[in-house]
């Protein structure tokens, strides 16, 4: 996968490329999303010389801070007046119906390893095994499609750099909300049940993404109690509930084994799923015996020392521990914040790399010279030293850097290595975990490959516990919430600037045509000097550039300024933050491109609560036109959907005259009655 820089900009016909660091892209803008998207595709993309399916695309090149490889992310502006799918289905899913279709939406994808010198293809949209994937309306509301890292197939990039990365992106360029639908797998288990019952939230919980909505009448409520419940079950409960299954022993001993490991008590299966998560997973231990041919003479006692040299070698080695340097500033009594603690030790690591490179060794540098190359980007010399002294053994991100004096110039120097290139992830080797727990023949150790024994905890306890119907329904209410949302907020910073939330309605005389409650709102940010006027044009200029239906929008008034003059100075009239209702006239109400929940009036009401489309499979019921989910209708997953369909409801209300004109009641079904075409495929569930 090794290239190098001018190979990618030859292939696209760049002379001077946009490059950037991945682990610091992009910069921050102030404006509105719709705006900033703007400026981030002229300051920071080219243009490339093709279109896919008609849309213009522009490349931004990012290098990646320890391969030095380059990846492409591409940026697609979609203009929904030209699409073949205007309206959003995953907006659909998530819940956002009702929100108004925007006439833009942008794409960001950084496609396989192996597609970063193509071009993208027609389908690129539809393509689920890119290593990012996310789309943004204009109005600042989008998904995150896919993340796809060393699991999905990436050889360069891990999905949690490719989730900060995303997260940047979404915070930088200040969107409003970002919707996921969590199905991510590991070795077959859902990481939103692995996670949440280890953390309390998802995978995805970590950059703030929390419930939004559960399929099949999941509450927030239920969630977050089935969460606590499997969380809180006691180890000690477990094993005596599973001992009289096959594995009941073994589980024991596994439970014990870990218990003896973790230097902190472990009681629940949250606190040991959450120890199990953070010992990096080893190769099974496997003892080899090395032969070799050698002289008879050759003197055995000789032997025995250099074997045991070579030992006590390696255990000194292997009793070396490194720590985490975001684990040190945490417990740091420091008048730097932890923040700037952080970006100085990375600034030391950046400098003792690029010192290696030149010298293509592993030759350590002085802590004036080092002191020195960190002066270049930080003038604290304070910080710098403080930072200096802490760092003996430590981790900062990918690398190990190591303080030690120099055998041959007697000067103290520090040296960097990269972690797997000969250093190990700071947990206990399986020699030293020997050695500390002896109890070998009576305890089940972990195989060091720990990913097998989380994985064999989440069958036999999470997936298999025995006659317990609380955990079942936990699991099942963990595994139907898959809609996760991330909720930005208005970033209200700027000096001189006042920023409001404008949500559209239309006039006083129109109100028979009432929006939806969701309906649409813009941004706008507008000098401290603006008038009430000013304001009214700046929020007609949004919304006619961000929604189809308001594209010629007339602002009549705002319902928290009933009354004020056009001339009246917004400042010290309204607080900057509000969120103002906003009347208009000249809204276009018949337009197809209205909702993104598209034109039709169908309505969703199943038997398990559920009022809106929550992307599972459904099927409308023939007769009362009513979607219900196929599992809550007795219909497996695998079965085909009925041609004809007709819920219980409309069956129990039939049933009366079907007794009147004496019409057998066996050949009337819950769902099957006649072969006439389902509507199932219209909609695109299930399939």
């Amino acid at each position: 996968m090794s290239f190098s820089l001018t190979e990618p900009c030859k292939k696209r016909k760049l002379r001077n490329p946009k490059v950037f660091r991945f682990n610091s892209f992009p910069v921050t803008f102030s404006g509105p999303f719709r705006e900033n998207v703007r400026l981030f595709l002229q300051e920071c993309g080219d243009l490339d010389d093709y279109t896919v399916l008609g849309n213009p695309l522009c490349c931004t090149l990012l290098v990646h801070n320890n391969t030095n490889l380059m990846a492409p992310l591409y940026t697609l502006e979609e203009d929904v007046y030209h699409s073949s799918h205007p309206f959003c289905h995953y907006c659909r899913s998530a819940g956002w119906s009702g929100h108004f279709v925007t006439k833009r939406r942008y794409h960001f994808i950084i496609p396989m390893d192996s597609g970063w010198h193509k071009p993208l293809d027609d389908s690129a949209f539809d393509n689920q095994s890119h290593l990012l994937h996310g789309v943004i309306h204009c109005n600042g509301c989008g998904h995150l499609i896919c993340i796809n890292g060393y699991e999905g197939g990436s050889k360069v990039l891990s999905g949690r750099e490719i989730m900060d990365l995303w997260d940047r992106i979404c915070t930088n360029l200040k969107a409003r909300r970002i919707s996921v639908e969590d199905v991510s797998r590991k070795r077959s288990m859902d990481l939103r049940l692995l996670h949440g019952v280890a953390y309390g939230h998802s995978w995805f919980g970590r950059w703030g993404y929390r419930f939004f909505r559960g399929s099949f009448g999941v509450t927030e409520k239920n969630y977050y109690e089935a969460i606590e419940s499997l969380g809180s079950l006691e180890l000690d409960e477990i094993a005596r509930d599973l001992s009289k299954a096959k594995h009941g022993k073994e589980m024991k001993q596994m439970i014990q084994c870990y218990r003896d490991m973790s230097d902190t008590p472990i009681t629940t299966i949250r606190d040991l799923l959450r120890f199990m998560l953070t010992v990096k997973p080893r190769a099974p231990v496997t003892k080899i015996t090395v032969t070799c041919s050698v002289p008879s003479s050759f003197n055995s006692r000789n032997s025995t020392r250099h074997a045991l040299s070579n030992r006590t070698n390696l255990m000194k080695e292997k009793s070396v521990r490194y720590k985490k340097f975001n684990a040190i500033v945490a417990n740091m009594d420091s008048r730097w914040p932890k923040r700037r603690l952080e970006f100085a030790a990375q600034v030391i690591v950046d400098a003792l790399n690029e010192h290696k490179g030149m010298k293509s060794g592993s030759g350590g540098m002085t802590r004036q010279d080092v002191r020195d190359a960190a002066r270049l980007h930080i003038g604290d010399t304070g910080l710098l030293d403080y930072v200096l002294k802490s760092l003996n053994n430590v981790i900062v991100g990918n690398h190990v850097v190591r303080r030690m004096v120099n055998p041959y110039t007697r000067i103290l120097e520090y040296t960097i290595h990269e972690i797997g290139n000969g250093i190990k992830e700071p947990e206990m080797e399986p020699e030293v975990m020997a050695h500390v727990y002896p109890r070998v023949e009576s305890c089940r150790r972990p195989s060091f490959d720990v990913s097998n024994d989380v994985l064999y905890v989440y069958k036999n306890v999470l997936l298999g516990y025995p006659d317990s119907e609380q955990v079942d329904m936990a699991v099942q209410r963990i595994l139907d919430s898959r809609h996760f949302v991330k909720e930005f907020g208005l970033m209200d910073e700027m000096e001189q600037v006042l920023t409001f939330i404008c949500k559209l309605k239309p006039n006083v005389g129109d109100t028979k045509y009432e929006l939806r409650e969701a309906g649409c709102s813009v941004i706008v940010m507008v000098p401290l000097h603006a008038t009430v006027g000013d304001l009214k044009k700046a929020v007609e200029a949004a919304l006619r550039d961000t929604y189809c239906t308001a594209e010629r929008v007339i602002v009549t008034d705002f319902g928290e300024l009933m009354g004020v003059s056009d001339e009246e100075v917004l400042f010290g009239l309204i607080q900057s933050g509000m969120e103002l209702c906003v009347r208009g006239i000249s809204i276009d109400l018949f337009t197809p491109l209205k909702y993104q929940g598209g034109a039709d009036n169908w309505k969703v009401r199943c038997e398990c609560g559920a009022e809106d489309d929550d992307g599972e499979r459904m099927v409308a019921c023939d007769i009362c036109e009513v979607w219900q989910h196929t599992r809550c209708c007795g219909i497996d997953d695998s079965e085909t959907v009925p041609p004809l369909f007709v819920c219980t409801g409309c069956c129990d209300s039939v049933a009366p005259a079907c007794i009147e004109s004496d019409i057998d009641m066996d050949c009337v079904d819950s769902y099957v009655i006649s072969p006439q075409p389902t509507q199932l495929l219209e909609y695109g569930y299930g399939y």
